[in-house]
């Protein structure tokens, strides 16, 4: 069974509320932050808003494609595996997330 599958979903904000190639931040009490972002064609991807080289927000990053750059040093993490481009290595975690209408939810476990 796949994790979106297995989540609860929390309504976050509508579609719009999220600037085309931008982020918004969802704060999890005790967790790491939530960045979520949105891609100039309407996709939809969450992350933990932490770049795994030095832990910069990834919300603040410039969005390409669907990618995300961070701002502290450029690692590029795509955003539906979470994988850094090569030559860099390393994973940043994403969650499920969805769009109903104009409605965004995050799954959450």
């Amino acid at each position: 069974m796949s994790q979106a599958a297995t989540c609860q979903w929390r309504s976050i904000c509508h579609i719009n509320e999220i600037p085309p190639l931008g982020a918004r931040v969802v704060q999890r009490p005790g967790q790491d932050n939530v960045a979520i972002f949105r891609t100039s064609d309407d996709q939809v991807f969450a992350v933990v808003d932490r770049c795994p080289h030095k832990g910069g927000p990834l919300s603040a990053g410039l969005v390409h494609g669907r990618s995300v750059a961070c701002p502290l040093h450029g690692w590029v993490m795509d955003l539906a595996s979470g994988q850094a481009q090569a030559p860099d290595e390393g994973c940043v975690q994403t969650l499920p997330v969805k769009v109903d209408g104009s409605a965004v939810y995050l799954g959450l476990e």
